[in-house]
């Protein structure tokens, strides 16, 4: 990591990020080609295509002995490696983008030997910026805030989930095993103390897992949880938020130490009890998800 200047890298992510922005402010998605890919929940527009071919050019001329992952590039089999890699997500929330919901963004990261260094993350219609980098903090932009360090405010202690605001997604897979424990863990979470539940004071869906960990970061949601995504719908974001003091954990009961592309994690903002809430939500989790086994050694 010595020999990368993650500073440099950090200031040209955001030049790309606003380039890409531009592309996607101005695309008019649902008159525009799109697809699906699995299936009518997983859509994929003309837009990604091109913005993610805009910035692996760009990239691959910047620094062309990075390795460089994206979602529409991405080929069964692909691995993350330990060089220095950009992880990409040209519209993380390509559903909300189609639909004109203005809550997508262009997802930037940096992992070295496999762990997230560098992330930008930005949403070109609220022109919210986030960034991050490892061991140097992250920062929040907008037409009201200027470069402000994450997190937006002082950290209230955890009490228990029955105080928190939980973020969760239902992804594209809508049948089988990890469907059943994703609806029955979000029924336990809801659900009264009367029924068993932990009663959480709500659960939100972005629609993009990057801004839902951005809610974590910046202290306004307590808890994200999420099985399915890929790496580079969380690499930026994991920097960006552990850098503000919140903490990246696995799914499941135990997993201290997740790696980036396993595609089980859990996001919990900083705080004093922040354990003690990880472990009530762990025995929340109804089942074991089956998804990303196959990528931890």
């Amino acid at each position: 990591m010595s020999a990368v200047n993650l500073r440099e890298v950090h200031d040209f992510l955001i030049q790309i990020a606003y380039k890409a922005g531009d592309m996607v402010t101005s695309a008019k998605p649902a008159a525009a080609g799109h697809g699906t890919k699995k299936n009518s929940a997983d859509l994929v527009t003309e837009t990604d295509q091109a913005v993610e071919k805009m910035v692996s050019t760009e990239l691959k001329a910047k620094s062309p002995d990075f390795e460089f992952m994206g979602e529409e590039t991405y080929q069964p089999g692909d691995t993350l490696t330990s060089k220095p890699t950009f992880i990409v997500d040209p519209i993380d929330g390509t559903t909300n983008f189609f639909h004109g919901y203005p809550y997508m963004c262009v997802s930037l990261g940096l992992a070295i030997d496999k762990k997230p260094v560098v992330g930008v993350i930005y949403n070109p219609f609220t022109k919210a910026l986030y960034t991050g980098i490892k061991g140097q903090g992250s920062q929040f932009t907008d037409p009201f805030h200027d470069r402000v360090k994450l997190p937006l405010r002082d950290p209230e202690p955890l009490q228990d989930l029955s105080h928190c605001l939980v973020a969760v997604e239902w992804g594209s897979d809508r049948d089988g095993n990890d469907y059943d424990v994703k609806t029955k863990t979000f029924r336990k979470l809801a659900g009264s103390k009367e029924i068993g539940g932990a009663m959480v004071h709500g659960i939100r869906s972005l629609g993009s897992a990057e801004l839902n960990l951005c809610g974590v970061a910046n202290g306004a949601l307590d808890v994200y949880w999420e099985t399915g995504c890929w790496a580079w719908d969380v690499c930026a974001g994991w920097v960006i938020l552990e850098e503000a003091g919140g903490r990246m954990v696995g799914a499941h009961q135990g997993d201290w130490e997740p790696s980036v592309d396993q595609r089980r994690y859990m996001a919990v903002r900083g705080g004093e009890g922040r354990e003690k809430v990880i472990e009530e939500f762990w025995g929340c989790v109804e089942g074991r998800v089956e998804v990303g086994w196959d990528a931890v050694s």
